[in-house]
C-alpha cells in the first residue's frame, strides 16, 4: 500500500498538476485507509467494495462529518481508479460507491439595516475612513471574494462605466457591476485619501495599508471585523458574510439565479442555489411570525 501510494502522489503532482495542498489531503485519507487495512491484516490486492463500504463506515462511526466522508470517498475512487487503469489491481473496488450528500448548512447573511448600520457607523474625516468604507461598500456592492479585493489594481477598474474585470477562482474572467453608491467611495478614497498613503513600494494595487503596500487578506478581515464592532453590531462579520448578504439581497429584490451565479463567478449553478434555501427559511420565519395562523 505504502509503494503504491507514494506513486499515486507522484502521479497527482507530475502528471495531474495538482496542489500540494490537494495531494496532502488525499495522503491523509489514504493513509488513515492504509492504517486500517493494517489493523484488519487485510493486503491490498484482496481489497474489494466491501471492506472499502467497512472502512467508511467506521470513519463515520468515529465522528467524521459527511462533507468529510464525501472528500475521502472520492479520494479513494480516484485512487483506485488510478491502480485498476494500470492493471495493479483486476478490478475498480471503489467504482460502486456512493458519496454521501453534503451537509446543507445556510450561509449566515445581514439585514440591509445592519450593513447600513455598518456603514453610517465609519466617519470618513478620521483616518482609514474612506479606505476601510470603500471596501465594505465594494464588498457588498459587487459580491466579491476576499481574494479578488486584495487583488484589485487600477487596469481592472472601470470607473466610468463601472464595472470591475475580475479574476476568481480557475482563472475565470467575469466582468463585476459596481453600484454607484461603492463607486463613489472608491472615487472619495482614491481623490483624498489614497495618495497620502503612497510610498515607493506602492503598486498599482487599488487599497494599501498605511505602509503603501496592498493589504493582506487577514487586514482586510481584521478592518471589517474591527468596523463591525465599532457599529456595535454583535454579529461574527467577515468579508464572506458581506458576498452572501450580497447575492441573498439580490434574490429577495427579484434577480434571476443565473444572473447571481455570473456576479458570484460561480461555475455551477448548484453552487448558488443554495441562495434560495435562505430566501425560502426567511419567507418562513416572516409567515409565522406575521399570519394570524402562521
Amino acid at each position: 500500500m505504502d509503494r503504491e501510494l507514494e506513486s499515486f502522489i507522484r502521479y497527482l503532482a507530475t502528471e495531474r498538476g495538482l496542489s500540494d495542498a490537494y495531494q496532502l489531503s488525499v495522503r491523509q485519507s489514504l493513509d488513515a485507509l492504509s492504517n486500517w487495512l493494517i489493523e484488519k491484516k487485510i493486503i491490498l490486492s484482496n481489497v474489494g467494495t466491501e471492506e472499502l463500504s467497512g472502512f467508511l463506515h467506521e470513519r463515520k462511526k468515529s465522528g467524521l462529518s459527511a462533507a468529510s466522508l464525501r472528500i475521502t470517498t472520492v479520494h479513494l475512487k480516484i485512487f483506485f481508479r488510478w491502480l485498476a487503469s494500470r492493471e495493479k489491481l483486476p478490478m475498480d473496488p471503489a467504482e460502486p460507491l456512493l458519496a454521501p450528500r453534503p451537509d446543507q448548512t445556510l450561509p449566515e447573511t445581514l439585514h440591509a439595516q445592519e450593513i447600513q448600520k455598518l456603514l453610517d457607523s465609519i466617519d470618513v474625516s478620521t483616518r482609514l475612513g474612506r479606505r476601510d468604507i470603500a471596501i465594505i461598500e465594494l464588498f457588498y456592492s459587487s459580491g466579491l471574494r476576499l481574494s479578488e479585493l486584495c487583488k484589485l489594481r487600477f487596469e481592472m477598474l472601470d470607473e466610468k462605466e463601472g464595472f470591475i474585470r475580475v479574476t476568481g477562482k480557475g482563472n475565470k474572467t467575469r466582468m463585476v457591476r459596481v453600484g454607484s453608491k461603492a463607486l463613489a467611495a472608491i472615487s472619495d478614497y482614491l481623490a483624498n485619501e489614497r495618495p497620502s498613503l503612497i510610498s515607493k513600494r506602492t503598486s498599482s494595487h487599488v487599497f494599501i495599508s498605511v505602509r503603501g503596500t496592498p493589504l493582506s487578506h487577514d487586514r482586510i478581515r481584521q478592518i471589517v471585523k474591527q468596523r463591525a464592532a465599532r457599529a456595535g453590531i454583535e454579529q461574527n462579520i467577515y468579508p464572506h458574510l458581506l458576498r452572501h448578504s450580497f447575492a441573498t439581497h439580490l434574490l429577495e429584490g427579484g434577480a434571476d439565479l443565473r444572473v447571481i451565479q455570473e456576479l458570484l463567478g460561480h461555475s455551477d449553478i448548484s453552487t448558488t442555489q443554495i441562495y434560495t434555501h435562505v430566501d425560502r427559511q426567511r419567507l418562513k420565519t416572516l409567515h409565522k411570525k406575521l399570519h394570524p395562523r402562521g
